[in-house]
C-alpha cells in the first residue's frame, strides 16, 4: 500500500520555517543594534573620562569627546529609539540625555587652566 504524501502539509512545514528564519534574522539585527549602540557609548564615554583627565575639563579635548558622544547618543536613538546610559548602566528609551550630565564629576580647575 503506497501512502500518499500531501504537499499541502509539506508547504506549510516550509513557509512555517521561512518565516521563522526570517524573524530571527531581524531580532539578530536588533540585537547586533543594540550591541553597536552599547559598544558605541561606552568608548565615547570612556574617551571623554580620559580626555577630562588628561587634558582638564574645559579643554578642547574634552569638548570634542562630548561631541563623539552626543553623536554617539543621536545615533542609537535614530537607529534604535533608546541609548546606554553608562552612569545609571541601563537603557533609557526616552531621547532624555543631558548633553552636560559629566559636569557632575568633580574637575580640577587648575588642571584645567595648565593645559589650555
Amino acid at each position: 500500500m503506497r501512502q500518499r504524501i500531501d504537499l499541502g502539509n509539506w508547504n506549510s512545514i516550509i513557509a512555517t520555517t521561512v518565516l521563522a528564519a526570517g524573524l530571527n534574522s531581524f531580532a539578530g539585527v536588533g540585537i547586533a543594534k543594540a550591541e553597536d549602540c552599547h559598544e558605541r557609548i561606552v568608548k565615547a564615554d570612556h574617551r571623554l573620562h580620559e580626555a577630562i583627565e588628561h587634558h582638564g575639563y574645559e579643554s578642547r579635548q574634552a569638548e570634542h569627546a562630548r561631541m563623539e558622544l552626543r553623536n554617539a547618543r543621536e545615533y542609537c536613538w535614530g537607529h534604535s529609539h533608546k541609548w546606554w546610559d553608562v552612569e545609571g548602566n541601563r537603557w533609557h528609551s526616552d531621547r532624555d540625555w543631558d548633553d552636560h550630565d559629566h559636569e557632575h564629576h568633580g574637575h580640577d580647575r587648575d588642571h584645567d587652566r595648565d593645559h589650555q
